[in-house]
């Protein structure tokens, strides 16, 4: 896929789809897909009410929104033009999986860290390390850096920058990144992140707390993909629904 690199004048530069930019909804999509390929195995692909509630969870998103079926249906066919997503047939429903390394053509760390960027905005590599321990496991904060670097650093020919560095905030300590899948980032309009120069929390605890969450965050998984396949092979309405 085409990316070229126009620059702004008054920031750094940024660079966008050639072909255009995904819309807020079509990178939400995609995320989960991305995401729940890798947490629910067992349930993937995902059918539409599948996807409409992972797009619509309150937990891991950033922001968190409310898709209606017909407006993940429009960003299902616009992945599928730009060959995102693939749609299968078998079994009584639809179901739906992505196609976005094949599509983009990025190796499977850089995938994760991709996905993660749309799915809860910009981060610093520390975040996106901890953030992914259920997608990929990395080794160190510096092979996240590494594939973020790649990613920056990607040549047109390959397809232009796919992440863009942001200035450092005032009294962070570490930079964040951001995704250009959506076009250009509008530096200014981000707001800084929240200060945790108060917290007392060492590093080992925080590592220790994200896991416990994550595999908490897990197992809700699993028993809602249970839940919901379980209506849809009796075919039972989906819970709040009638």
């Amino acid at each position: 896929m085409t990316l070229e690199h126009p620059t702004s004048p008054a920031g750094p530069r940024v660079h966008r789809f050639d072909q255009r930019p995904l819309s807020v909804t079509e990178a939400r999509v995609l995320g989960t897909l991305m995401e729940k390929a890798r947490t629910v195995p067992d349930s993937y692909p995902l059918t539409l009410n599948s996807l409409q509630s992972g797009c619509n969870q309150k937990s891991s998103r950033e922001p968190v929104l409310s898709l209606t079926e017909g407006e993940i249906g429009e960003a299902i066919d616009g992945l599928r033009q730009l060959h995102m997503l693939v749609e299968t047939s078998g079994g009584r429903v639809t179901r739906y999986e992505h196609n976005f390394q094949r599509a983009v053509g990025v190796p499977e760390q850089s995938a994760v860290l991709l996905g993660m960027l749309v799915l809860r905005g910009p981060q610093t590599a520390g975040e996106l390390r901890l953030n992914t321990e259920r997608w990929y496991k990395f080794l160190d904060i510096a092979s996240v850096d590494a594939f973020l670097e790649e990613l920056q650093d990607r040549s047109p020919e390959k397809g232009g920058a796919l992440v863009v560095r942001l200035p450092r905030a005032p009294g962070a300590r570490e930079q964040r990144w951001a995704h250009l899948l959506c076009g250009p980032v509008d530096v200014n309009a981000l707001s800084a992140p929240a200060s945790h120069s108060g917290s007392s929390a060492t590093e080992d605890e925080v590592i220790a707390l994200t896991r416990r969450v994550a595999s908490l965050e897990e197992t809700v998984e699993h028993l809602r993909a249970q839940l919901q396949n379980l209506h849809e092979q009796l075919g039972l309405s989906q819970p709040g629904q009638g």
